[in-house]
């Protein structure tokens, strides 16, 4: 079976890392070999040092593309939730990895800032935290994603349905 990448992206706090785990799980049920890539979990790990500047924050972004699509040649299924806002980067990531799938998490604002249990976005308001995505940074909206989930409107379990009727339909799954 040929390997895919299914990239998540949208502002923090907007469900993406609980849209990732659910497909995760969905996809192994399915017999498939999935590696999920988090965002935050990446950032301890094998983008320890990076900073949040642009420069720092494409390089993260990156790295993950370069292991993504490691695992999409192996032939395994790689689920990334990252923020990733900036267009161009994931441009670069869908163009190495090629069987690539952007789900665009589709939150507001004020919808994100109320989820937010680490305090992040309270701290960013007040100026604690510089270079903060959605806040003091931007976020570039994907222009053409495979999928949009609607975190605000519907449960994970029907973002993750949609996911998979849309993986289905590509012949992903």
């Amino acid at each position: 079976m040929d390997g895919f990448t299914v990239w998540f992206t949208g502002l923090p706090s907007s469900g993406k890392s609980t849209l990732a785990l659910g497909l995760e799980r969905a996809i192994a049920a399915r017999g498939r070999r999935v590696v999920r890539l988090d965002g935050d979990e990446v950032r301890q790990r094998l983008s320890k040092g990076l900073g949040f500047s642009k420069e720092d924050r494409d390089e993260n972004i990156r790295r993950i593309g370069f292991v993504a699509g490691i695992a999409t040649r192996c032939g395994g299924v790689a689920i990334v939730s990252a923020i990733s806002p900036y267009r161009s980067v994931r441009d670069e990531c869908r163009a190495e990895v090629r069987r690539f799938v952007e789900v665009f998490v589709d939150c507001p604002l004020d919808e994100c800032i109320r989820r937010d249990v680490k305090g992040l976005y309270k701290k960013a308001i007040a100026g604690e935290i510089k270079n903060f995505t959605g806040v003091s940074d931007p976020y570039e909206p994907p222009l053409n994603p495979e999928v949009t989930v609607k975190t605000a409107d519907g449960t994970p379990e029907k973002g993750v349905d949609r996911i998979l009727e849309t993986l289905t339909t590509l012949g992903y799954l």
